[in-house]
């Protein structure tokens, strides 16, 4: 593990209390702990951005599996997008409502165009593309 470099900051009280409001009820137990993971989140941020960045993440979906063609477009889709994804879980959530998650693994650029595409599909609900940086970035 790296050694740790200790810094001062200085903001307002007022910053300050809502910031320690906050770390507590996300449960953390220092400031110190609470500042790495902002900063780590701008890294990923800006390493995502990238489109050649080497990224990882998943893309979850809600839609209705009684929608015509929605199954078929979105398995056209995965295969056509393959080499990107790492693994995929189907679950059934009612009788007419589905979830899926997507794992994927890649470019930047290739797995947000695919995210885009399968959140854009026709039928889809709600879907959301969460990204992280490969962990070789996260220290």
């Amino acid at each position: 593990m790296a050694e740790l470099a200790r810094i001062g900051i200085a903001i307002s009280e007022d910053l300050l209390a809502e910031f320690d409001q906050l770390i507590a009820r996300r449960g953390y137990t220092n400031r110190s702990e609470a500042f790495r993971d902002l900063i780590r989140n701008e890294l990923v941020n800006e390493i995502s951005g990238s489109a050649d960045a080497e990224v990882c993440g998943a893309i979850t979906l809600i839609y209705d599996h009684h929608a015509r063609m929605l199954l078929d477009k979105l398995n056209d889709l995965q295969h056509q997008y393959y080499a990107a994804i790492l693994s995929s879980v189907h679950v059934h959530l009612d009788h007419d409502n589905c979830l899926e998650s997507i794992l994927v693994r890649g470019k930047s650029s290739l797995v947000q165009e695919l995210a885009n595409a399968l959140i854009a599909t026709k039928g889809v609900k709600h879907g959301r593309f969460v990204v992280t940086a490969s962990a070789r970035h996260l220290h």
